[in-house]
């Protein structure tokens, strides 16, 4: 386990420059609001997931090529969502759901999420990424970790997902010492039942450990009745704030 410390230090008050990375909506056609806004001039996303049905789908769905089509004729970057398993997932079934996400949707680039985090599953996560890279030429990386991983996974991927989970979590959470060799622009974190008192603090939590794409949102993932819910899926209730807060750099 790399050495993790609170802090990372930071060597200039103008470096992190923050953006949004959407970890995926539901369907266009549950969240039409959501995919809508995503595409509204000046707002400061590096890209976008998409997520068909735990992947790209078994055919073409023309309401999520449509949602697509939207964000990269406005510039944004939209990724395919790969579910690795933490390495138990095929190959060939990765390899096969890269395919039709970029037949389809000409996506950008991938997500692969729960993405295995520990030196043994390195060797397994540069064969998929070198394939992807192949199948989609300029392609975007993301590794879904969700934890700081291994640090030979840096040299991988375009960028980490280095934390994902609850605000409780987050706001006490360490950063591993080995990030700090890496630009900002190298990591992102996803942080869920963020209140809308802490947006501001949360957004200098990010600046402080050193990662420029974040995605807030107030959504928690448990439901009134006490089951599990994805609090991705849906917009953050205070998006019109995070928009401003993030695209004025008000983490410094």
């Amino acid at each position: 386990m790399p050495h993790l410390t609170s802090t990372r230090p930071r060597t200039s008050g103008t470096e992190l420059r923050p953006g949004v990375g959407v970890p995926g909506y539901a369907h266009p056609l549950l969240a039409r609001t959501e995919w809508g806004e995503l595409a509204r001039p000046g707002t400061p996303l590096h890209w976008v997931v998409l997520n068909v049905a735990d992947g790209p789908g078994a055919r073409p769905d023309p309401h999520c090529l449509e949602a697509a089509g939207r964000l990269r004729n406005a510039g944004i970057r939209v990724l395919g969502h790969l579910d690795t398993r933490y390495g138990t997932r095929n190959f060939e079934e990765l390899v096969s759901g890269a395919h039709r996400f970029v037949d389809w949707y000409q996506v950008d680039g991938f997500l692969l999420d729960r993405c295995p985090a520990d030196h043994g599953g390195l060797p397994e996560v540069r064969r998929t990424v070198a394939t992807l890279r192949v199948i989609r030429d300029d392609a975007h990386i993301v590794l879904g970790h969700g934890i700081h991983p291994h640090p030979g996974y840096a040299q991988l991927a375009d960028q980490l997902v280095t934390f994902s989970g609850p605000w409780s979590d987050y706001r006490w959470s360490p950063v591993a010492e080995w990030t700090a060799d890496h630009p900002p622009e190298r990591f992102c974190h996803f942080v869920h039942s963020v209140p809308r008192s802490h947006l501001k603090e949360a957004l200098r939590i990010a600046r402080r450990q050193g990662a420029a794409t974040i995605w807030f949102t107030d959504r928690t993932d448990r439901t009134d009745q006490g089951g599990r819910t994805d609090p991705w899926e849906a917009m953050p209730g205070y998006w019109d704030e995070i928009v401003s807060l993030v695209g004025t750099g008000v983490s410094e």
